[in-house]
């Protein structure tokens, strides 16, 4: 099913927010809405944040040590019932290979609702510098 084009462009702008990072941090957030529930990996286990707070301070987070010269790139964007899922690609000089995933959204009254990030194939990261 198609993504309506409202629902796309706010898709597109939280991917570019992302990559930008802490100086895209208000137009991320305006992005949520105030009870919005976001599910990341990161941290190795998948956790769940709920509020706009405890969102805008996982990104802080994850910004705070971005990885160098990311580039995040938008594949393909589709519907599934109240469900819109973006499939992306990460690289970065810091992957041996590119990292893979897709998010889901819900939106409404043109705003996330909900956010999951799902990393499909995630790389070893690049030792450099002499780290252990």
């Amino acid at each position: 099913m198609a993504v309506a084009r409202n629902d796309r462009d706010i898709i597109e702008r939280m991917f570019k927010a992302m990559q930008t990072g802490l100086a895209a941090e208000n137009d991320m957030m305006a992005l949520f809405a105030d009870d919005a529930v976001f599910t990341e990996p990161f941290s190795g286990e998948p956790q769940t944040h709920e509020g706009k707070d405890a969102i805008r301070s996982c990104f802080r987070e994850m910004w705070s040590a971005p990885e160098p010269d990311m580039d995040l790139t938008v594949g393909r964007v589709d519907m599934d019932g109240d469900t819109i899922r973006a499939e992306w690609t990460c690289t970065s000089p810091a992957f041996t290979r590119p990292m893979k995933g897709h998010d889901l959204f819900r939106i409404k009254d043109g705003h996330i609702q909900y956010l999951e990030v799902i990393v499909t194939d995630m790389p070893p990261m690049e030792m450099g510098g002499g780290e252990a």
